[in-house]
C-alpha cells in the first residue's frame, strides 16, 4: 500500500516538463500511463498536469482488454505507473487480476464519493457516466416513462432500441440491476426488453440514437455523452433525456477511472497525478472533454450536460458491476439478448 499526505503539487515542480507521445517508450524521468481513454480526451489533461507540476507523462492508448493483458505479461518489468480505463467492470477486472495496488489518500477519499471508488482504494472514478433513457419527443410522452424495468412493458413492443449485450456498458447496467433486484427479477426484465426490440441490437450507442432519430424505434438506453456529442454538431436534434427510477434506486451510473499499477516505480508522482485529477479544475476538464459528469460534487458542468437537469443517481458502489459482470453476461445470453 502506498501512503501519501494531502496533495502538495509544487513539491515536484522542478522536474523536466514534457508530455510524451502515445506509444513511445518511457524514459526514467517520466510517469507512464496506460490509458483506455482516447488520446484527444487525455492529452490536454496531461499537458495541463505537466505545466502545473513539472511531472512529464508518457501514455499508451488502447482498449481496456489489451492494456490489461499487456500489464499481466509485463509483470514487474512494466514501465506503467497508472492504468486509466472506462467502466467499473474493467477496473474491477484489473483488481481481480492483481494489476493494481491500494493507495491511502485522505484527499481522494474526501473528494471522490464512496460509491465511485474501490473500497480498498485500488482505483478511483474521475468522471461519471449516466446510462439513461433517451426518447423522441414527437413519438413518446415522457409521462409514460418511469423506470428501466418499465421498458419491458407491452406499450414499448417493437419500439425499443438497445446496444449489443457484448459491450461492457449494458453488462454493467444489468449487473447493477441484479444487485438491486435479484437475478430472477432482472432476467424477467431483460426478456421483456428483448421482446420489445424494434430491431437487432446495435454495435454502439450512437447507432441507437440515430435509429431513434430516424424513426426505427422511439426509445432507447445510452450513455448521455453520446447524445452530447451529437448535440455539439446539431443543437436542434430532436432527442430528449429521461431520468428513470427517481422514486427508488436512481439512475444507473458508471465511471471512467484510474489506479496505480501493482509494479509502479514512480509511486510518488503517480499518486500526485491521481490526486491532481480530483482537483476542481482537472475535474471540470476531465468531464467536459467527453461531456461526462465530474465525480466531485459542485464542479461546474459543460453547458450541454447542464441542460439535462439534475437527477438522483444510484449510490450502490459501482464495483458491484464488476463483481456481477460474468453472471450478468450469462443472464443476458439466457434471455436471448445478443
Amino acid at each position: 500500500m502506498v501512503r501519501h499526505p494531502l496533495l502538495g503539487l509544487t513539491a515536484l515542480a522542478g522536474l523536466a516538463a514534457a508530455v510524451g507521445l502515445a506509444g513511445c517508450g518511457a524514459g526514467d524521468d517520466e510517469l507512464t500511463v496506460y490509458s483506455a481513454r482516447q488520446e484527444h480526451l487525455i492529452k490536454p489533461i496531461f499537458d495541463r498536469f505537466t505545466e502545473e507540476t513539472g511531472i512529464a507523462v508518457r501514455y499508451i492508448t488502447d482498449s481496456a482488454a489489451p492494456l490489461m493483458e499487456r500489464l499481466k505479461s509485463e509483470g514487474d518489468r512494466t514501465r506503467a505507473d497508472i492504468l486509466m480505463t472506462v467502466d467499473a467492470g474493467n477496473l474491477h477486472q484489473a483488481v481481480e487480476n492483481g494489476l493494481l495496488q491500494s493507495v491511502d489518500s485522505g484527499l481522494l477519499r474526501q473528494r471522490i464519493p464512496e460509491h465511485l471508488h474501490d473500497p480498498e482504494g485500488q482505483w478511483f472514478g474521475y468522471s461519471v457516466r449516466a446510462r439513461t433513457i433517451i426518447y423522441h419527443p414527437d413519438r413518446v410522452d415522457p409521462a409514460n416513462l418511469d423506470t428501466y424495468e418499465g421498458l419491458a412493458d407491452q406499450q414499448w413492443r417493437y419500439r425499443l432500441c438497445m446496444r449489443t449485450s457484448q459491450k461492457v456498458y449494458n453488462q454493467s447496467l444489468v449487473a447493477m440491476m441484479m444487485a438491486r433486484l435479484g437475478e430472477e427479477r432482472t432476467e424477467e426484465i431483460v426478456r421483456g426488453w428483448v421482446t420489445n426490440f424494434a430491431t437487432d441490437p446495435f454495435s454502439n450507442d450512437t447507432a441507437v440514437l440515430n435509429a431513434i432519430q430516424a424513426g426505427q424505434c422511439d426509445v432507447g438506453v445510452t450513455n448521455t455523452y453520446y447524445l452530447g456529442r451529437l448535440l455539439r454538431d446539431d443543437p436542434d436534434l430532436l432527442l430528449e433525456v429521461f431520468w428513470p427510477n427517481q422514486e427508488d434506486r436512481g439512475v444507473h451510473v458508471n465511471v471512467s477511472g484510474a489506479g496505480m499499477t501493482r509494479h509502479a516505480t514512480r509511486t510518488e508522482e503517480a499518486l500526485t497525478l491521481l490526486e491532481w485529477l480530483a482537483g476542481d479544475d482537472a475535474q471540470e476538464m476531465f468531464a467536459a472533454l467527453n461531456l461526462e459528469y465530474p465525480a466531485v460534487e459542485g464542479v461546474p458542468l459543460d453547458p450541454i450536460v447542464e441542460q439535462w437537469g439534475e437527477f438522483n443517481a444510484d449510490t450502490l458502489n459501482v464495483s458491484e458491476a464488476g463483481r456481477l459482470q460474468r453472471q450478468a453476461t450469462m443472464l443476458m445470453d439466457r434471455a436471448g439478448y445478443r
